[in-house]
Parts: structure tokens; C-alpha cells; sequence
């Protein structure tokens, strides 16, 4: 009869990577282990709005260091209560494959990569929706190993708990569009003084160009660098289908009307 305990310590004796190769991805298993019993269910999220989330956790710890009061500006709302125009901006602008991928857009990433190691230098990013959401409401911003696992498994619960039109409802809503203002109906109404659902393909383009780096300066102060990038994605609308030559080019003509935030 063939020992096979014997066999394996055999081969373990003879080639020591492999020995080496075993013990890390018993390590492995166990890491990754460890970080998926120690993350949060999100299931709750099909019927249950946050009362808060990580980042708008942080924002306030960060306020209070600085002797500042912790603003927060939110309003719920539902994706009904949402114009088109500002769901067809923020998926092209940040993830236009929303509705096809499960979490993670592998073209995406390829590109990434590739431009990142053209440019020797992180120029373009990956990120979901949904990998945005898990981050925003879970997580911290630093940018760590652990943090893109811890990423990558919350994503992944994400999809298997909600759908997509929930997971971009929960995104729409928590998402930071300036200082202390979360959400897209509290940014149109900072911004616009109108509610989102009112917002037209000009207004969604450019709250949708803010998403990226949301907080650096206020709107007004840098409206030429968002100007570019709105046309950019009203393009991107256009080639998708959501917006005639027509409209296109009445988006990109209109005059915005910013508000201040001080005075909402």
C-alpha cells in the first residue's frame, strides 16, 4: 500500500520551495481567513439606509482635530427621486460598465495597470462603483495592501447581497461632493438649488466631474479644469446612446448658475 504522508514528505525534502511555496499559501489562506471573518456583513443594506458611514466618520474626527465643527449636509433619496441625466453622468464618468461587471471591471484594471507602468507614476484608477461604495462606507482612505483585500471581499459581498440599481442608490446617496455635503441630492441642491431630480444633462455632467476629487477647491474656484472634464463625459453620454448630437451640443453650450455653499 502506498504511503502517501511519506511520499509528500518526500517531496517536500527534495524540493524546499515547494516546502516554502506550502507554507506561504497556508499563510495566505489564513490571512485572507482572518479578513473575511472580520469585515461586516452588508446584507442589512437591501432595506436599511447607514446612519453613517466610514469616511463621514473620518471627515468629522478630522474636523474636530482642527477645532472645526463637523458639517454634514444629506438628504436621502430614492433612485426614482433621481433624474436620468445624473445616472447616465456618473456611470460614464466613473464606471460605464456598471451594469455588466460583477464588482470588478478587469478592463479596467488592465488599462490601469498599463498606463500606471507607461507613466511610471498611479495616473488612472480602477475602481467600481461598487468598489467605491465598500471603501466609502467601510473602510479608510489610506492606501494599503490589507485596505484593496478588505476592498475586494466587501465588493464582493456588495454584489451578492444587492442589486445594481440598490448598490448605485446607496452610492448616489453617500458619496462626498464637497465639504461636509454627501449625496447627490444635498450637492444639487448646494450647488443648483434645485432637487436631483431635476437636474438636467449640463448640471449632471458637472456634478459628475466633481467625483473624483471633490473637496480640493470648491467648484467656482476651479469651474474651468470641471468645465473640461463635463464635456468629457457629456461625450461619453452622447456615444452611449443618452444623448443626441443636438442635445449634445445644447449641454455643452448652457450656462451654469453655481450657488455658493455658504449660502445654502
Amino acid at each position: 500500500m502506498t504511503d502517501q504522508p511519506a511520499i509528500k514528505r518526500g517531496l517536500l525534502r527534495r524540493h524546499p520551495l515547494l516546502s516554502v511555496f506550502t507554507a506561504l499559501s497556508g499563510i495566505l489562506i489564513f490571512y485572507l481567513t482572518y479578513l473575511t471573518l472580520s469585515l461586516p456583513a452588508v446584507d442589512f443594506l437591501r432595506s436599511k439606509n447607514p446612519n453613517t458611514t466610514s469616511l463621514m466618520t473620518a471627515r468629522a474626527s478630522e474636523a474636530r482635530a482642527k477645532r472645526a465643527e463637523p458639517k454634514r449636509v444629506q438628504y436621502w433619496v430614492t433612485l426614482t427621486q433621481i433624474s436620468e441625466p445624473v445616472i447616465q453622468a456618473v456611470r460614464m464618468g466613473e464606471d460605464a460598465a456598471f451594469f455588466g461587471h460583477t464588482g470588478f471591471d478587469f478592463h479596467e484594471i488592465r488599462e490601469s495597470v498599463r498606463k500606471n507602468f507607461q507613466r511610471g507614476e498611479y495616473a488612472r484608477g480602477a475602481s467600481t462603483i461598487t468598489q467605491q461604495l465598500a471603501k466609502n462606507l467601510f473602510l479608510s482612505t489610506e492606501k494599503s495592501l490589507q485596505r484593496k483585500l478588505k476592498e475586494a471581499i466587501l465588493t464582493y459581498r456588495l454584489e451578492n447581497a444587492l442589486t445594481k440599481k440598490r448598490i448605485l442608490e446607496l452610492y448616489l446617496n453617500v458619496i462626498e461632493w464637497g465639504d461636509g455635503i454627501y449625496g447627490i441630492e444635498a450637492a444639487a441642491r448646494t450647488y443648483f438649488g434645485k432637487p436631483a431630480a431635476y437636474l438636467n444633462a449640463a448640471e449632471s455632467a458637472f456634478l459628475a466631474a466633481m467625483i473624483p476629487d471633490p473637496r480640493r477647491l470648491p467648484p467656482a474656484k476651479r469651474f474651468d479644469s470641471l468645465k473640461v472634464r463635463q464635456e468629457r463625459i457629456l461625450g461619453r453620454m452622447s456615444r452611449a446612446g443618452f444623448l443626441t448630437q443636438d442635445e449634445l451640443a445644447r449641454a455643452k453650450e448652457q450656462t451654469l448658475h453655481l450657488k455658493s455653499e455658504s449660502s445654502t
